[in-house]
């Protein structure tokens, strides 16, 4: 009788959607083992590409970040997967793929103990107890080498990387081009955006080249620039922030003159502003003269006409390679310019590669930069090309700095899979189930990578689990792997399938972090109008009719959010909906 005289208190506006409790957890889970199955098939140097079109754009990937990326997922819960893809390329570079794998085998595992009632808790709690067995794990068997081995570490760790990249069967000719393109960068800082890379569509991917120094396609030029050397031994390098261009009045300027002579001394006098910055560059002993800003007709037959190269519209991160390798410093005036400013090289030249001229500045003093020259016969070739190398230096860049690895090919996550069995019997209660799973979703790497080879996965797991079970008595077996190409197992730290120990520890902790935070969410609040392009906020009608005003249209839509609940991968991904709510809204118009 009491509950009569309480007014129901609605804290949200009429028409949003709340899902909540077991359920949504469940959902959570099931979205993100879909996002897992989309990648699954990429995972190893067998593994499969992914074609991914988007409106003009045509991508063939096999590369895990640059999959998600691209795909349009909506699924909120499903995104977190996105976000340890993108976190494991810039940190790491490598693993994308199988971060991804092991946070929705992880999910999966634990799906069946949220369903019998497990407190989510308990169940998170074990996850990171694991985890931080896992991690102690491979610090303990992570391999160090030093010395003259430290090379042929960096070497084996970006072939590695490239395994399962289009190029993989020209991972001898890139793998030491590689690490001598980190090995120019400057210890300290390792700034691998200082490494350019640069697609020249035509010839054999053996042709491309590392260049110790700077090279870029060369920019823009007037007739004139024929005229200007093109090769050019100990040249003093200006670079400038400066537009080297005859322009008219950028504002709506209005000028007034009582006599002809007026108008022509305005003209004398932008003819001689253009002409002192010329004449400034010109005394101050320059003979290649770069500028991130336009340089004009005019400017570009007046540096010929002396015997100077000048180039307008440098890139900018290759204006800042060069004067990283050069030790020259930008400059926004050409007033007060010094030797102190101005670098120098060896050679600088200009050559055709392919189709295209580039000019090449080589034997640089302070060298601390490097230009990669790829070759390929198209377009997608080149592009897969250039994510593969940037993986590649990413990879050689943290073995750089850690200077510890451990074996690929499934051999490090089977051997912490028995570590962890081993450990679940010194435990009871529920964290024993938890950390079996844990234990078991680990095995997805080996068993993938058997799967997408063409191999019985279950008697390759077999093998391994008994190979690892001696792997206290017999040497060796702890880092028996998969091996894809005699379609049995092998010793993969000998056979030089190297990956950074960094790697694993971080797409384990990602992984496990990422599970932790879907099994957190309970309930997720959505407002069904905020997704329909062009609704009204005040309104509480969700298709033709139920916007604007808040009138008194009904809803016609869906309350319940396909993305939220079983819409599958249709659901999830793609701009379907986008597209009928854009259709919709066209169609309210009037005239």
């Amino acid at each position: 009788m009491q509950d009569a005289f309480n007014p129901q208190i609605i804290l949200l506006r009429e028409g949003t959607d709340t899902s909540q409790g077991r359920a949504q957890i469940i959902s959570n889970i099931n979205a993100c083992e879909a996002i897992a199955d989309t990648v699954r098939t990429t995972l190893g140097p067998l593994g499969m590409d992914k074609l991914i079109f988007s409106q003009q754009r045509t991508t063939i990937s096999n590369d895990g970040a640059t999959i998600m990326r691209l795909l349009d997922i909506v699924h909120p819960a499903a995104k977190t997967l996105v976000d340890i893809s993108m976190a494991q390329d810039a940190e790491v570079g490598d693993g994308t793929t199988s971060v991804v794998l092991i946070a929705g085998e992880i999910l999966k595992g634990v799906k069946g103990f949220i369903e019998d009632g497990l407190h989510p808790r308990i169940v998170i709690k074990g996850l990171r107890d694991s985890c931080s067995l896992a991690v102690a794990e491979i610090k303990k068997l992570a391999v160090t080498r030093e010395g003259p081995e430290f090379r042929q570490l960096l070497e084996k760790c970006a072939g590695t990387a490239l395994n399962s990249k289009l190029i993989a069967r020209q991972k001898h000719l890139f793998a030491p081009m590689i690490v001598d393109a980190v090995c120019l960068l400057d210890p300290e800082m390792c700034d691998i955006k200082l490494v350019g890379i640069k697609k020249v569509t035509g010839g054999s991917v053996t042709d491309s080249a590392l260049i110790s120094g700077v090279a870029f396609k060369k920019t823009f030029s007037y007739a004139g620039a024929e005229q200007q050397p093109k090769h050019l031994t100990n040249p003093k390098i200006l670079l400038l922030n400066v537009e080297l261009e005859l322009k008219s009045e950028k504002e709506n300027a209005e000028v007034r003159i009582t006599d002809p002579d007026q108008y022509q001394a305005i003209v004398d006098a932008e003819w001689a502003i253009i002409y002192d910055k010329l004449d400034k560059c010109v005394d101050c002993g320059a003979t290649v003269v770069l500028s991130r800003l336009p340089v004009g007709d005019l400017a570009t037959q007046y540096f010929a006409d002396r015997g100077i190269f000048c180039a307008g519209r440098v890139g900018g991160d290759d204006l800042d390679r060069v004067s990283k390798a050069t030790g020259a410093r930008i400059q926004t005036s050409v007033h007060g310019i010094t030797e102190a400013v101005m670098g120098s090289c060896e050679k600088f030249e200009e050559n055709r590669v392919g189709d295209e001229r580039f000019n090449f500045f080589t034997g640089c003093p302070k060298a601390k930069t490097g230009t990669l020259l790829l070759r390929g016969g198209g377009d997608q070739f080149l592009e897969e090309t250039e994510r593969s190398v940037h993986d590649a230096l990413m990879i050689v860049k943290r073995s750089l700095a850690h200077r510890s690895i451990v074996a690929g090919g499934g051999a490090i996550e089977m051997e912490l899979s028995r570590h962890l069995r081993d450990h679940a019997r010194t435990i009871l209660g529920k964290q024993q189930m938890i950390m079996n799973s844990y234990a078991k979703a680990l095995e997805v790497v080996p068993r993938q990578l058997a799967d997408n080879a063409g191999i019985d996965s279950t008697d390759i797991l077999n093998l391994l689990r008994k190979a690892h079970a001696t792997s206290d008595t017999v040497e060796g077996n702890k880092w028996m792997g998969v091996d894809v190409l005699q379609d049995g197992i092998t010793n993969t730290l000998d056979s030089g399938v190297w990956e950074p120990a960094a790697n694993k520890l971080n797409s384990l902790a990602a992984a496990t972090e990422a599970a932790c935070c879907i099994l957190s969410i309970d309930e997720t609040v959505r407002n069904p109008q905020s997704e329909q392009a062009g609704a009204a906020s005040g309104g509480v009608g969700y298709g033709p009719g139920g916007g604007g005003g808040g009138g008194g249209g009904g809803r016609t839509g869906k309350m319940v959010s396909e993305a939220m609940g079983g819409g599958g991968m249709q659901g999830m991904m793609g701009k379907g909906k986008m597209r009928k709510g854009v259709k919709m809204f066209k169609g309210k118009g009037g005239a």
